[in-house]
């Protein structure tokens, strides 16, 4: 069973699976880094304005992904990841969901992200997830599709 918790990106569950989450990204696009493209700071994916949650499967950290604020109206997820040994098992539905979930709960009216094209089963996710594809609203250079939800 998956438990979702709401903790800081910066702490332990959420260093290990950044680290975790580019160790994956870094051979897929040479040059990433996660100062390149939009920011996702700890603090932006706080409260009040943001948000991150961390995924556990039997107590240990899987999964993650947070929200951060672009607008009065627009949220965007960030940071999304979820570790090969329990991939195909509903965690990153259940971490979008819950993510929605928050970004409605907190005023906003559309979730947006972008995901490059060395990344299809994230393509896939998003698209039968509901988001729509969308042109570049964050000039991300390692970003090959661009969606947004309306919530």
């Amino acid at each position: 069973m998956t438990v979702l918790r709401q903790e800081r990106l910066d702490g332990p569950s959420g260093e290990a699976l950044l680290a975790a989450f580019m160790a994956e990204i870094v051979p897929l696009y040479p040059g990433w880094t996660p100062d390149t493209g939009p920011s996702a700071t700890a603090d932006e994916l706080s409260p009040p304005t943001g948000l991150f949650l961390v995924a556990y499967v039997d107590d240990e950290p899987v999964g993650c992904g947070g929200i951060k604020r672009l607008s009065d109206e627009a949220a965007e997820l960030k940071r999304l990841y979820v570790a090969p040994t329990v991939r195909n098992q509903s965690v990153a539905r259940a971490l979008v969901a819950a993510l929605e979930d928050a970004a409605r709960d907190a005023g906003y009216q559309v979730v947006r992200l972008d995901t490059g094209a060395e990344q299809p089963a994230a393509v896939r996710l998003f698209r039968s997830a509901g988001y729509i594809e969308i042109d570049d609203y964050n000039a991300n250079p390692f970003a090959s599709y661009w969606f947004e939800k309306r919530l």
